[in-house]
């Protein structure tokens, strides 16, 4: 049974107090299991692939035959290495295999192999932007276990059908301490734990093929009171879901104690076709699954000369980048790591970055139109028809003065529609290009203030607005092709 240690509301939240609802404070704890990119199973050779026909990756010591012994997959261990030093957490030198008995059709053995005592990966800390707040929540721990089979139901009347497919497939379990207070930070939390795993490629992070799936367990209490009963929601596998499960529990608790009744431990399903959870078992303790050690499985013995290895092989972190970003671009922790999301969009980034020499517009763009576009469309960066080349050379035509912002996204419009469309193409072709003929500039505004003599007065006068509408002429007279900041210094210049 995981002991969970409560954290103190300063550890990652400042002096900001957790948010209520409805005079109740909300705990959470997250119970992920990352399904790890090996490509045979964590005892067995047996093939991991997804959608193959039911029972056909399945060999003799996934199915338990008398005789059989697991074998320990080296590529699960590596992984779980890896995801130890993406966290900052310790890799315990020796970690013990257990057996976890329950009874299930689609698991064959009547237990699972895990980890109960000592778990490879201990601590660790996943820290995030709740908005523009950073965040942390702890990691109590992350072990290696094998997935059991899979029940289906659907395709037979009356009876139930066993898929032993899943049975054996590596499998790492992390736990967090309930360190979260919303459904809003659960889903941050998700989303940052994603991220990583699917950045250091250890999980190809799949929520609909079961690759990543979320168990939270909530409760809720009085400011100050002792923790609250809480109940497991099972196999969250999209973040739209996870929101909306946690939310419905949170509410059905507090309805429940307000009528007087005691919530009881339990492990409940999120159903998304009514918004609802619902209760599918009693929750079991660590004294339910009878927890021994595997007697067909050593100890797990991993020497620094081993996590030294991995350390050396694993690709630069998202949290290293972000760091990287705001050092050498001079970021905001803010956007780098907005950028550092996923390891297309920073590649992405870093491309643009080259290619126009200006780190923070090119962070702009990208956060903003080009985010905008992606969002609208629903395809990620990978997909944009807009090249890191082209938006560099973009933003260059802006710094070069050539385009102001405004022509600058109708140029952008133009190439998302368009991908084969060349910048200096289409800026020749729409005819945006920015005026910068300081004399042909001079006559605009000499006309304008000739025509405007009332405007000239308010400004003398104090009134700033007066300096905009005159700023407004000019930019008419130049059809919008004036570059704004050389319209207010010639203006100034000639009022002051």
């Amino acid at each position: 049974m995981t002991t969970f240690v409560e954290k103190a509301p300063s550890a990652a939240r400042g002096a900001t107090p957790s948010p209520l609802v409805q005079g109740y404070e909300v705990v959470i704890g997250f119970e992920t299991h990352a399904q790890l990119s090996t490509q045979s199973k964590i005892f067995s050779r047996a093939a991991t692939a997804f959608g193959a026909e039911p029972n056909t990756q399945a060999c003799a010591v996934d199915l338990a035959l008398p005789g059989t012994l697991p074998v320990m997959n080296r590529g699960a261990v590596e992984r779980a290495i890896q995801f130890a030093l993406a966290i900052g957490a310790q890799v315990s030198p020796r970690s013990i295999f257990a057996r976890k008995n329950y009874f299930y059709p689609d698991l064959p053995k009547g237990y699972q192999i895990s980890q109960f005592e000592i778990p490879v990966v201990v601590g660790g800390v996943v820290e995030f932007f709740l908005g523009a707040e950073k965040t942390s929540v702890r990691l109590v721990r992350a072990h290696l276990e094998e997935d059991a089979g899979k029940s289906l139901h659907e395709d037979y009347v009356g009876q139930s059908g066993i898929d032993l497919n899943r049975a054996g497939t590596p499998l790492l379990e992390i736990v967090t301490e309930p360190d979260m207070r919303s459904s809003l930070e659960a889903v941050a939390y998700a989303k940052e734990l994603h991220k990583i795993v699917t950045w250091i490629g250890i999980c190809d992070g799949n929520m609909q093929e079961g690759s990543f799936r979320c168990d939270a367990n909530v409760s809720v209490r009085k400011p100050g009171a002792p923790l609250g009963t809480r109940r497991e929601v099972k196999n969250l596998n999209s973040f739209k879901f996870m929101q909306q499960a946690i939310d419905y529990e949170v509410r059905w608790q507090i309805e429940q104690i307000e009528d007087g009744h005691a919530i009881e431990q339990a492990t409940v399903l999120f159903d998304p076709d009514t918004g609802e959870t619902r209760a599918m078992r009693s929750k079991e303790d660590a004294a339910d699954y009878r927890y021994f050690p595997d007697p067909d499985l050593p100890p797990l013995v991993i020497d620094d000369d081993w996590v030294q290895r991995v350390r050396l092989d694993m690709t630069e972190l998202p949290r290293v980048m972000a760091q990287r970003f705001v050092a050498d671009l001079g970021l905001s922790d803010y956007d780098a790591t907005a950028l550092t999301q996923s390891r297309a969009i920073a590649a992405y980034f870093e491309a643009t970055t080259q290619a126009c020499g200006q780190a923070k517009l090119a962070s702009n763009w990208i956060m903003g139109e080009m985010a905008r576009r992606l969002n609208a469309d629903e395809i990620d960066i990978a997909q944009a028809p807009v090249s890191a080349t082209q938006l560099g050379l973009l933003i260059s035509r802006i710094l070069d003065g050539t385009l102001s912002n405004n022509a600058a996204k109708q140029v952008f419009d133009a190439m998302w529609s368009d991908a084969s469309a060349d910048v200096d193409a289409v800026i020749e072709s729409k005819g945006l290009k920015q005026m910068n003929d300081s004399g042909a500039l001079e006559k605009i505004v000499d006309e304008v203030l000739a025509a405007n003599p009332k405007n000239i007065e308010q400004y003398k006068a104090g009134n700033a607005k007066a300096l905009n509408a005159l700023v407004g002429q000019i930019m008419k007279g130049s059809q919008g092709k004036a570059n704004p900041q050389q319209v207010n210094d010639l203006l100034r210049q000639k009022l002051d």
